[in-house]
């Protein structure tokens, strides 16, 4: 009998089982005690608790410590990843019940499975070859063969270990998943094979280095169904050494590639026009200040790229201006109306002309610049609100011009890009004119309608330009309110990212310049298998449901399909896994395929193949759990149904559950009194989790719901180490000498001798104390080295964080002070615990430091821990 399908998963939508979700995994451990020193001029290393979607600073150094540094815990040295999130499950007929597909993150809602007869991986095998021997025959892969467990540089899971008891492992205050991170870079790349892949012929699985094999005959068996597959004679082999040979039988990550010389009607081009085009469209309806910073981003911008990166140029207002390369000596532009959408004859008009609109940068940048130094401020006298902006028509118009032909032509063949084109809009206001817009004033009659209405234009031009392998992504700037979700399904839709900005200044410069670089491929899927024991109950990330039937070619196909927005670095997709049942195997076993086209045109399929170890004991369980991973799990899984502030508050509340189940359901009670004690194999989280509730994305700090908006769906599709920095802050201290000690995140490191950095993932601040501060020398040579340190921290971010500077006591100083855990109200036995540093303070310092603080109503973690009736947990 075929197993029941996985159920369908939506974009940013949670698959739920019948219970409601209050859980979810906890992530790899972040050790407060021991400080990580950071010194100028040391040599870079990848430092594992530094995120790997930024570069660790040059000056990392890690003493020696009871904690890793990065908080991992001993014996468990999992590598982050940096990469898309996402969300899709698709339904099948032959699936028993499918999950609600939805276009945004919702509320989960509960899903019927029906209990399809299957064939359970604990039942003894049969083989139909009749081969008694075969037990004796296969080549079975040991402990010995394979160093770790679970780790995968793509794949981070909650824990290495699974319990095996259904009724503990679904426990959801805790929960079990993980994160996968399909367009991370990693180096070395994992091993390229270039022939077709042995498939199971039952489900589509990959040969792995997990199989069993037949040496006598060459066949495998699927590690996923355990059927008994052919290798065509490939291998067989004298001994289990020689298979070793096969990169797949050797590594648990491989990369089939498909080059385009075995495609028809591939010709390779090693050619400028070759490369994928962007297009920036630009609002003209700027006032003089921000127009000046956005002259100086746009002519760094160009400046930044490649000679070879064709490039085209947009301005919008009540018309689209569509600017012709082919003028060398001035800016000279087509214009269209922008009431409505271009014509079909308007738009063969410009594509099919003289005028070259995408032109590489080695032949156009005078051109660029002489048009960014041509933009003027807007002339009338209206409110930035007010002004009207044809932002929909534009992207319409920047479509156009990356699908046709464009005037691009090289002996009379128009050459196709590969890989995703991009369009980049930079907005100062919302979208008020034409296609896609809302009226200008709230108050509007019909304003409801005319929102809902532009909603579904904004998602369907984002799947087209999706259909075209074109990303948009919107970078917004100003102090004018942009709408926030009329503009955020164009980018999603499309694959691309929406990202606020204070002005048009550095951060918004420095994001144009990455957006520009950061795609890995087009046309990507992603394809999950799972042991029969395992059930996927939700996906969050950047992705939407795939309609594949696979069913003519692996009957018993029940993997997941995943759509992917676009192949990128800077994503994730997080999963949330159950148990179907008690298991009854020694390991379960997971396949990620990603499939995806990249820049060179090459068809890439990247098979990961994980196997953990199934444990009866609850301890061996928790000791296998990683904190960092489970905190960001259950940080998406709560920020997924926060939808609004209101919907915050409330997952508030949630986030105290989930630490008081824990510390039933894992910890033990104390003796003599009615407090719990939590888990110590996971005594990381509650800090963790307490950073979520009070940070930006559950807390106060972020106060316009624009911004909430837009930080919740970054987080919601972000990386883990971009996610992690999110969800907990980093404190890092400057010392003399130029080095930096690593403190936990709490208000003790606010002393006024010393420079604080603290990196909050979207923001880092630099904090100057106020007797550091007053000499001139010192504070200079402090801030210096902060400022450095932040840049490195950050040198590989996407988004590009914004990186702020002030004194202690300024008005500034509250972003700072509101992130930092108020430790300052807790006995000094418990700040030493948790702050060791503080030991090295003089008496005449920490009285000092005490004095420095103003008491407010906000508890300190072990404040808010004891409210729960659970006893803080001891620092590791």
């Amino acid at each position: 009998m075929a197993n029941p399908r996985q159920p369908s998963i939506g974009y940013s939508v949670s698959i739920t089982p019948s219970h409601p979700d209050t859980t979810s995994p906890d992530p790899e451990k972040i050790s407060i005690p021991q400080p990580t020193l950071i010194t100028p001029g040391a040599p870079r290393f990848p430092l594992p608790r530094f995120q790997q979607d930024q570069a660790p600073s040059p000056s990392l150094k890690t003493p020696n410590a009871s904690s890793p540094a990065n908080g991992l815990k001993t014996g468990s040295p999992i590598p982050h990843l940096s990469t898309p999130p996402g969300p899709p499950v698709f339904t099948s007929p032959v699936r028993p019940a499918a999950v609600p597909f939805r276009a945004s993150p919702a509320t989960p809602q509960p899903v019927a499975f029906s209990p399809g007869s299957s064939l359970p991986t604990s039942s003894p095998l049969n083989f139909s070859n009749g081969s008694h021997e075969l037990q004796h025959e296969l080549s079975n892969v040991t402990e010995d063969d394979i160093a770790s467990v679970g780790e995968s540089p793509y794949v981070l899971f909650s824990a290495h270990k699974v319990l095996k008891q259904k009724k503990q492992a679904n426990i959801p205050s805790l929960g079990f998943g993980a994160l996968v991170s399909p367009g991370r870079e990693i180096s070395p790349a994992p091993q390229i094979i270039q022939r077709d892949p042995h498939r199971c012929h039952s489900c589509g699985a990959y040969a792995n280095i997990y199989c069993n094999i037949l040496l006598g005959s060459g066949q495998w068996q699927c590690v996923i169904c355990r059927e008994l597959n052919g290798s065509e004679g490939e291998y067989i082999a004298p001994s289990k050494e020689d298979l070793c040979n096969f990169p797949e039988l050797s590594s648990p990550m491989v990369d089939y590639v498909q080059t385009g010389n075995n495609r028809p009607g591939f010709i390779p081009v090693s050619d400028s026009r070759m490369s994928a085009p962007i297009v920036l469209v630009i609002d003209e309806c700027l006032d003089e200040p921000h127009l000046w910073d956005l002259q100086s981003s746009l002519h760094a911008f160009v400046d930044s790229l490649p000679p070879t990166t064709r490039i085209g140029i947009i301005l919008y207002g009540r018309t689209v201006s569509v600017y012709d390369f082919s003028e060398e000596s001035i800016a000279s532009a087509d214009v269209l109306p922008g009431e409505t959408s271009p014509s079909q004859d308007s738009l063969k008009a410009l594509i099919y002309g003289t005028g070259i609109y995408l032109s590489p940068m080695h032949a156009s940048l005078p051109v660029a610049h002489a048009i960014f130094s041509s933009l003027r401020p807007y002339k009338l006298k209206i409110p930035e609100a007010s002004r009207d902006r044809c932002l929909g028509t534009a992207v319409e118009v920047a479509l156009a011009i990356v699908q046709g032909p464009s005037g691009e032509m090289s002996r009379g063949v128009i050459k196709r890009s590969g890989g995703n084109s991009r369009i980049i809009v930079c907005a100062g206001g919302p979208n008020t004119y034409g296609p896609g817009s809302v009226p200008h004033s709230f108050s509007h009659p019909n304003y409801p309608h005319m929102e809902k209405t532009a909603l579904k234009w904004m998602e369907h031009l984002g799947h087209e330009a999706h259909r075209h392998n074109t990303v948009v992504d919107i970078l917004c700037a100003g102090t004018c309110p942009v709408r926030v979700p009329i503009l955020q399904p164009l980018a999603k839709a499309s694959g691309g990212v929406f990202v606020l900005h204070d002005d048009f200044g550095e951060a918004f410069g420095v994001n144009l310049q990455r957006a520009s670089t950061r795609a890995a491929g087009s046309r990507g899927f992603l394809a999950i298998r799972c042991s029969d024991d395992i059930l996927i109950t939700q996906v969050v990330g950047p992705g939407e449901e795939a309609h594949m039937d696979t069913h003519e070619t692996f009957k018993n196909d029940t993997s997941l399909y995943i759509q992917m927005l676009s192949v990128e670095e800077t994503q994730s997709f997080s999963l949330s896994l159950e148990n179907k049942r008690d298991i009854m195997t020694e390991y379960v076993y997971f396949q990620f395929t990603i499939q995806y086209l990249n820049v060179y045109q090459a068809d890439i399929s990247r098979v990961i193949t994980i196997r953990l170890p199934t444990v009866d004991s609850v301890s061996a369980y928790l000791a296998s759990v990683q904190d960092e991973v489970a905190a960001v799990l259950i940080a998406k899984r709560t920020l997924l149904r926060a939808k609004n502030y209101s919907d915050a508050i409330d997952m508030r509340a949630t986030i105290d559950e989930r630490i008081k189940d824990i510390a039933l359901k894992f910890g033990s009670q104390a003796p003599k009194s009615k407090l719990y004690r939590f888990p110590k194999e996971v005594s990381l989280l509650p800090e963790l989790l307490f950073h979520l509730r009070r940070g930006p994305l559950l807390g106060s700090i972020v106060g316009h719901e624009d911004e909430r908006s837009v930080l919740r769906n970054l987080f919601l599709n972000a990386s883990f180490d971009l996610a992690l920095r999110i969800v907990a802050p980093r404190c890092l201290m400057h010392r003399e000498g130029g080095t930096f000690e690593e403190l936990p995140a709490y208000d003790l490191a606010m002393q006024s001798d010393a420079a604080v950095v603290l990196d909050h993932g979207t923001d880092v601040f630099i904090w100057l104390g106020a007797e550091l501060a007053a000499d001139e020398g010192k504070s200079a040579a402090a801030l210096a080295a902060c400022r450095t340190l932040a840049e490195e921290l950050t040198e590989l971010r996407f988004p590009a964080p914004r990186i702020l500077s002030f004194k202690e006591g300024s008005s500034q100083a509250r972003y700072f002070v509101s992130r930092l855990i108020p430790a300052h109200k807790d006995p000094p036995y418990e700040q030493e615990a948790r702050f060791p540093q503080l030991r090295t303070l003089t008496t005449e310092q920490r009285t000092k430091l005490k004095s420095s603080f103003l008491n407010f109503d906000e508890p300190s973690f072990c404040e808010w821990v004891r409210s729960l009736r659970v006893v803080p947990p001891e620092p590791s």
